[in-house]
């Protein structure tokens, strides 16, 4: 965990990657509450920083999922793996129920044309 020291709040408390894909962090500290609007303002630059890794990281788990399923569909194994889809979605269990909705939501863009009849 890394502390980011702002101006207008209290150092936040910043989870690191985990070493291995797919392995459980611990949960993210508490945030300070701002205490005026150039708080708000940073924590403000940092979901917008968030965001655009979100959006890269996406794009990124997109180009993999397509090609290990054109892959798959070049050896003349199954268009989706079910198995593997439950391990993806346990993933995101500890979200709640949105969590499982956005992994059902990265799987089916991963899937591209290929998961649509």
């Amino acid at each position: 965990m890394k502390d980011i020291m702002t101006s207008s709040t209290a150092p936040l408390q910043i989870d690191e990657p985990a070493d291995e894909p797919g392995a459980p962090t611990d949960p993210p500290a508490e945030l300070a509450v701002p205490t005026d609007q150039a708080g708000i303002d940073e924590l403000r630059v940092e979901i917008d920083q968030i965001d655009a890794e979100l959006v890269r990281l996406i794009q990124r788990r997109n180009a993999l999922s397509q090609a290990i399923g054109a892959a798959r569909k070049s050896f003349g194994g199954p268009r989706i793996v079910y198995s593997r889809e439950m391990a993806i979605l346990e993933r995101f269990r500890s979200l709640g129920p949105a969590g499982t909705d956005l992994g059902m939501l990265l799987l089916s863009m991963g899937r591209g044309r290929m998961g649509r009849r």
